[in-house]
């Protein structure tokens, strides 16, 4: 796991491995199947969409960690893009809001989440909403085409960071705006933590401090920067321990570190 690319394939084979198989399997292991860590329950990361408007089951991996489209501020007509697609499951909920003259794009980098994401939009007879192949730092979508920009869990496990938000802020009208939800740490994470790869495509590993994910948003141009809402993490003491040692454990409940889910609200300064 030294290179971008090689995290990139790591993450692409761990997500394509989950495309088809159901919210219940995924919940029943590590955020998602993404590592093999015994069968301890770590939907704690997934909110419930299961209330939102245009919710779909078939979309719903239970793969996220917040739900962004619910602070995003989407308006009937309005041009939405989803960094990080999966099933498509942001995409429906963003196209309740938007209306038949929005429009829904949906980007994701693993083809076995398009498939089935296009098969989920056909299935529903949507002709407005469509998925893309690609990655969030270097996206194949036109410039200033979005009007919101929508993403979960996504942008952590992107290795440049700082390339993803800036792709970002090119893909967004002057005036546009994104509501993203994400993993960020407040405290250092022990070392065997942060670098084992399985809990990186599995949502932890990549995360950043806080305050490093906050000004790489505002390097990347961003205004008006507001956390919308932040929620304490708490995985199992079954799953730390096989990375921790006892005082580490101990050290992280008492607070001194923290894994946090973040929605963060941005935008892009109109002209």
């Amino acid at each position: 796991m030294s290179t971008e690319q090689e995290i990139k394939e790591m993450v692409k084979e761990k997500y394509a491995a989950i495309a088809n198989q159901s919210k219940q399997q995924n919940q029943s292991s590590c955020c998602g199947s993404t590592c093999g860590c015994s069968d301890t329950n770590l939907s704690v990361m997934a909110e419930d969409y299961a209330s939102l408007p245009g919710y779909v089951p078939d979309a719903d991996l239970a793969l996220g960690c917040g739900l962004p489209t619910e602070f995003a501020r989407i308006k009937p007509g309005d041009t939405v893009v989803d960094l990080g697609s999966g099933a498509g499951n942001d995409c429906f909920v963003a196209r309740s809001i938007a209306g038949d003259s929005g429009r829904i794009i949906g980007l994701d980098m693993t083809q076995a989440m398009v498939d089935k994401a296009r098969e989920n939009a056909q299935k529903l007879g949507f002709s407005n909403v469509e998925f893309l192949l690609g990655d969030i730092d270097n996206m194949p979508i036109d410039s200033g085409i979005a009007d919101v920009v929508v993403s979960n869990c996504v942008m952590n496990l992107v290795p440049d960071k700082k390339k993803a938000f800036t792709e970002t802020f090119r893909i967004l009208k002057p005036g546009g705006h994104f509501s993203i939800s994400d993993i960020v740490l407040q405290g250092e994470l022990p070392e065997d933590l942060r670098h084992e790869a399985e809990l990186y495509a599995g949502c932890i590993s990549g995360a950043v401090q806080k305050e490093e994910y906050l000004a790489i948003i505002r390097d990347a141009g961003f205004v008006n920067i507001t956390t919308q809402k932040e929620r304490k993490i708490d995985i199992p003491n079954a799953i730390l321990a096989q990375y921790l040692t006892l005082e580490q454990l101990r050290e992280l409940k008492r607070n001194r570190i923290g894994i946090f889910s973040v929605t963060v609200y941005a935008e892009r300064a109109a002209e």
